[in-house]
């Protein structure tokens, strides 16, 4: 199993937590996006580059994990993409993007992007708090170790 980042919009706590998981549990973690990347020296950590344009990091990593993968990644399309293709989806804030939840979220980001596209002002997400990054700590780590026991 190894670990991949949808690195363009994921916040830089978050990284250096991924960091810190890859180093200690001698783990592989990758970060893909269109733009250059500093990543600490490990040999568990990599960045690739590639070519800007839309969805082209989504792409990607889905052309490169294998089942049982984790995905990091705030994209609803793509955390569809990899649980279809067997992977584990992680956002950002914590929350797992699963079987039971992935349609619903499609629904609601297609309605949101509906009612933006008509002018109306949806706001944005919320501020990324110190909340949130506690709750990606715990259920990455939740995770990772369930997936050591089986």
């Amino acid at each position: 199993m190894q670990i991949w980042v949808d690195a363009d919009a994921c916040p830089a706590v978050i990284k250096e937590i991924l960091y810190r998981v890859a180093d200690r549990m001698q783990m592989q973690v990758t970060l893909v996006a269109n733009q250059l990347l500093r990543v600490p020296p490990s040999r568990f950590i990599r960045s690739v580059q590639v070519p800007s344009g839309a969805d082209v990091a989504d792409k990607e990593i889905v052309r490169l994990l294998e089942a049982g993968d984790l995905v990091v990644t705030g994209d609803i399309p793509l955390a569809s993409d990899v649980l279809k293709k067997g992977g584990y989806a992680l956002n950002p804030r914590g929350e797992f993007y699963t079987n039971d939840n992935i349609a619903q979220m499609l629904t609601m980001r297609a309605f949101m992007d509906e009612l933006r596209g008509s002018g109306v002002d949806t706001g944005g997400p919320a501020a990324f708090s110190q909340a949130d990054r506690q709750h990606f700590a715990n259920s990455l780590d939740r995770h990772l170790s369930r997936q050591k026991r089986s």
